[in-house]
């Protein structure tokens, strides 16, 4: 009898595995509202890096004959009380709230990282931690900024210190929350077993775990500083003036409102489109890397 021989053959895959990578901007493509803040949050960024090139004006030149111009060709945004050009006024504005927005994100981060981590690994430092905590975010946050505004005086850098004082409280609860979780699997028992030491533990296997949530917590606090940063302007405890911000422009166009409507109208929007832009980036970032909305969305 002659033997049958078969030949086995190896097909590749049509579509080659997608990487992580790619399925995590596949994700986040697909998310409409997202992109939409992206784009929102990218013309932010693009507007303060190039100021000087969308703007013939100087932002604090006074030109009293030109004072309260509605918005015409050569003033897009028309002209302050002042005579100060209103969107190059706007444009540079951007540019202090993106500042103390990013420092803010930055400062808070990093402190609220290392108090969350040590206070949910040390059950000692823990009460003590949670109890400034507690403390800070007894207040609220616009009473507690103006208090600390009030003491250290109306400048930017101060803005920066009041708010990342009162939003290190909020990122290190979040943070402490999830390591106690992480703290807890049997992995971690087993490396502290092993004589693993505390700090390899605490920033190689439990700090990883924490940056999806504080990437997510980053951009409400990002938010949140624009609009107190602003708040505090138009109280006159934030940003001096003649610096434009945001803030202090609304507050000039306050006491002009029925002659100047534009005066209220465009820093608002800038607010606006800010702030709406990090809030719909920081909801897809939590449906991008929350493993718990990606299961429920599945489970659907």
């Amino acid at each position: 009898m002659k033997k049958v021989e078969t030949a086995v053959v190896q097909t590749k895959p049509a579509f080659p595995p997608l990487k992580p990578k790619s399925i995590l901007f596949r994700r986040f493509i697909s998310n409409r509202l997202a992109v939409i803040g992206a784009v929102c949050l990218f013309i932010i960024v693009f507007i303060c890096v190039l100021a000087p090139l969308l703007t013939s004006h100087d932002p604090l030149e006074i030109t009293v004959q030109d004072r309260l111009q509605p918005p015409s060709a050569e003033h897009w945004f028309g002209t302050d009380d002042f005579g100060r050009d209103l969107f190059s006024r706007v444009i540079y504005g951007s540019r202090v709230s993106m500042t103390v927005g990013t420092s803010v994100v930055i400062i808070t981060s990093i402190l609220g990282l290392i108090a969350g981590l040590y206070s949910a690994y040390y059950r000692r430092l823990d009460n003590f931690i949670m109890r400034i905590n507690d403390g800070l975010m007894a207040f609220p946050a616009i009473l507690l900024a103006i208090a600390i505004m009030a003491a250290l005086g109306p400048k930017m850098i101060n803005v920066i210190i009041a708010l990342s004082i009162v939003y290190i409280p909020t990122v290190a609860r979040s943070v402490r929350s999830v390591a106690i979780t992480v703290r807890e699997q049997t992995y971690i028992e087993a490396i502290r077993a092993l004589g693993g030491k505390s700090t390899t533990i605490i920033w190689r296997h439990i700090a990883p775990n924490c940056l999806s949530p504080l990437i997510i917590q980053a951009t409400f606090i990002f938010a949140y500083a624009v609009i107190i940063e602003a708040s505090l302007s138009f109280l006159g405890a934030g940003t001096p003036p003649p610096e434009p911000s945001w803030g202090n422009i609304l507050n000039d166009g306050r006491t002009v409102m029925k002659q100047a409507w534009w005066m209220t109208i465009f820093p608002g929007f800038a607010i606006m489109l800010t702030v709406l832009g990090l809030n719909l980036l920081g909801d897809g970032l939590r449906d991008l890397l929350d493993p718990h909305t990606n299961k429920a969305k599945a489970q659907e």
